[in-house]
C-alpha cells in the first residue's frame, strides 16, 4: 500500500492535469452562493482526485468542496479536498489557483499536497517529517520585524459581518508592514508563508478545504498556525493566522486591537 503523502501528491497531480485540460476551452459555470463560483473544471477535477484516493483508501472519509453530500466535520481518517482553490481566478484567467489535497487522522493533519497549477509548484508536507517545494526543503522566513514583512490576506466574498473592522485592520497593517498581497487563493498564500515569500497571513470566512493541506505545510516548515484566539480551531473555525513566530504574534495583536467581540474575543491573551 502506498502511503498517504504519495497518494495525496498523485491525486493533486492528476487533478492539475484536469485543470490544464480546461484552460484552453470554453467551460460552464454557475453560482452556488453569493459571489461563489463553481465551474465544470472544479467538478471534473474533484472527481479525478477522489478517484485516485478511493483506489488506495476506499474506506476513508472524503470532505470535498464540490460534493453534494452534507459537509460534515472530518473524523477518523479523512481526506479534505479543494479541487480548485482560487476558482474565481481560474474562471477569469488570472494565474493563481491550486489543487489542494490534505489527509487528516483523528483530528490531526498528517499529509498534504498543494500544487499551484500555472507554475507547477508542488508544495508537500508530512507530519513531523518536514515540508518541501518541488522536493526541496522549505522553511518560513526569519524576518520578524513588521516593517520588513510581506503579508498575505484575502477578502471574504460572501461574509461581510465584520468587513468594516476588517478594512480598518488592513489600513493599520498597510502603514506598518512592507506590503500586503491578495493573490486570491488561501492555499497558495499559506504555501507562500511556508516557503518564506510571505512572513505572515490572516483571513476569515475560510472553509476546511481552503486550509487543510496548506496549514500543515506551514507548520512543517517551522511556522505557527492558529485561529484568532491562538487556539487550534484553524481548520473549521473560519479564522486563521499563520507566519513565523514573531509575525504571527504581531498579526494577532493587531487583530485583537481592531476586531471587536464577538468576532474576536480576548479569552486567550494574544501576547
Amino acid at each position: 500500500m502506498r502511503d498517504e503523502l504519495d497518494v495525496a501528491l498523485d491525486a493533486a497531480r492528476i487533478g492539475t492535469d484536469v485543470v490544464h485540460s480546461f484552460e484552453q476551452k470554453n467551460f460552464d459555470y454557475h453560482y452556488k452562493g453569493v459571489n461563489d463560483l463553481v465551474t465544470d473544471a472544479d467538478v471534473a477535477t474533484q472527481e479525478a482526485v477522489v478517484e485516485v484516493i478511493r483506489e488506495h483508501f476506499p474506506d476513508d472519509y472524503i470532505l470535498a468542496e464540490e460534493s453534494e453530500d452534507e459537509h460534515k466535520l472530518p473524523t477518523g481518517r479523512a481526506w479534505i479536498i479543494d479541487p480548485i482553490d482560487g476558482t474565481t481566478n481560474f474562471a477569469y484567467g488570472f494565474p493563481v489557483y491550486c489543487v489542494s489535497v490534505g489527509f487528516w487522522a483523528d483530528g490531526e493533519p498528517e499529509a498534504a499536497a498543494v500544487i499551484e497549477v500555472n507554475r507547477n509548484e508542488e508544495f508537500t508536507a508530512r507530519r513531523d517529517g518536514g515540508a518541501w517545494l518541488n522536493g526541496r526543503v522549505i522553511r518560513v522566513s526569519e524576518k520578524e520585524d513588521p516593517d520588513k514583512a510581506l503579508i498575505g490576506t484575502g477578502f471574504p466574498y460572501n461574509d461581510h459581518s465584520m468587513i468594516e473592522e476588517y478594512y480598518n485592520l488592513f489600513r493599520t497593517l498597510s502603514g506598518e508592514v512592507q506590503g500586503i498581497r491578495r493573490p486570491g487563493s488561501a492555499a497558495y498564500d499559506l504555501c507562500c508563508v511556508a516557503a518564506g515569500r510571505f512572513q505572515g497571513f490572516y483571513e476569515y470566512a475560510l472553509k476546511a478545504w481552503d486550509v487543510a493541506a496548506a496549514g500543515l505545510i506551514v507548520k512543517e516548515a517551522g511556522g505557527v498556525v492558529t485561529d484568532w484566539e491562538r487556539g487550534d480551531e484553524w481548520l473549521t473555525g473560519e479564522r486563521i493566522v499563520a507566519g513565523n513566530s514573531g509575525i504571527h504574534d504581531y498579526l494577532l495583536r493587531r487583530i485583537h486591537n481592531t476586531i471587536s467581540a464577538p468576532h474576536c474575543s480576548s479569552i486567550r491573551d494574544p501576547g
